[in-house]
């Protein structure tokens, strides 16, 4: 009777103790989408921080087209990446032909033409 009890104490026990790290994650949403985080993996997290840093020290060309529009182009017909900056060329809303410069690291609108 004694050895029953022993066994489930010990099955319930192990139980427990392989539910709880189950339970020690987190849920990290990035823009690579949706990933399970271990709290006890920060260094791991520190890499991946100062690798995104360097990732996001630029805008992308969606950034770049939207920066644009806020300028005036209405139809963006091409988007060019040069060494330092974005060239979004398209028409404004009369049917012109516009050129916005965007800078790739700040975002700051250059010159528009």
């Amino acid at each position: 009777m004694i050895r029953k009890h022993l066994t489930i104490a010990v099955l319930a026990a192990a139980t427990i103790a392989s539910a709880v790290p189950a339970m020690a994650q987190g849920i990290e949403i990035g823009r690579d989408g949706v990933r399970l985080v271990d709290p006890n993996r920060d260094d791991m997290r520190r890499d991946d921080m100062r690798r995104d840093d360097r990732r996001g020290r630029e805008i992308g060309e969606r950034d770049a087209v939207r920066i644009a529009r806020a300028e005036g182009v209405r139809e963006v017909d091409d988007v060019r990446r040069t060494s330092r900056s974005y060239r979004v060329i398209g028409t404004d809303r009369r049917g012109d032909d516009i050129q916005v410069d965007i800078d790739r690291r700040s975002g700051d609108v250059i010159g528009v033409r």
